[in-house]
């Protein structure tokens, strides 16, 4: 009911954003062929993670997580996905269990975030679960990075035509977060610059793209990662 609920509200406002982006964009993610080798390198790819690194280190975190704190082990937060589809995606937990969640991003030196949760957000290591919303299709290795609905509604206010983003799949990553865009989002200039960076990636999307991004999301991670917290 929520999913349907979320999918109307959005609708008209959505189908605005998407002749705006027609017009302007050439659109390659939306290429029926790009599509399919997309897609292909996701679910290779993260197969391939699953079965080397995620078989296990996810148990290894998992239990590190219950030791740490009290709560689940993975944290869901509903999401805008392609075409505004509302979709689950998944974290390891990394704060306290509070109400607040789904309305206040996280700051530095945020009480909320527990002592293994700053490990985990530090080091990107909490998004890895992402891996499965990849398999089941409603994310992809790169794209727009998705924010929690609440938060979209409110950046929609702020910066025109930002739900265009949504006319492809979300990414673990993305070109604005490999360019250090990545955390809280504290004035405006930080939210034009994601949606410039999500727009520029659509229109010249390819695969040597996402194998650059993913390069530059590993070398952010090394030397660029003051704003993971």
């Amino acid at each position: 009911m929520a999913n349907t609920i979320l999918k109307q509200e959005n609708l008209s406002f959505f189908r605005t954003e998407k002749e705006f982006i027609l017009n302007r964009l050439s659109l390659n993610l939306l290429d029926s062929s790009q599509i399919y080798t997309k897609r292909a390198f996701d679910l290779i790819s993260s197969m391939a993670f699953l079965f080397f690194i995620g078989s296990w280190m996810f148990p290894l975190i998992a239990l590190l997580i219950k030791l740490d704190s009290k709560g689940p082990v993975f944290f869901k937060q509903l999401r805008h996905g392609q075409n505004n589809e509302p979709f689950y995606c998944i974290k390891f937990r990394t704060m306290v269990i509070n109400g607040d969640s789904d309305t206040k991003q996280a700051t530095k030196n945020d009480p909320r975030i527990t002592k293994l949760g700053r490990f985990l957000r530090k080091t990107s290591l909490d998004e890895f679960p992402q891996i499965f919303n990849v398999i089941r299709g409603e994310m992809s290795v790169v794209g727009p990075r998705p924010h929690a609905i609440p938060m979209n509604r409110e950046f929609a206010k702020k910066v025109e035509h930002f739900m265009c983003r949504h006319l492809v799949k979300p990414g673990i990553t993305g070109l604005a977060q490999s360019k250090g865009f990545r955390g809280e989002i504290v004035n405006h200039f930080d939210l034009n610059s994601r949606i410039k960076y999500d727009l520029f990636y659509i229109e010249n999307w390819s695969l040597v793209f996402d194998f650059k991004i993913i390069f530059w999301t590993i070398k952010s991670l090394l030397f660029n990662n003051g704003k993971a917290y």
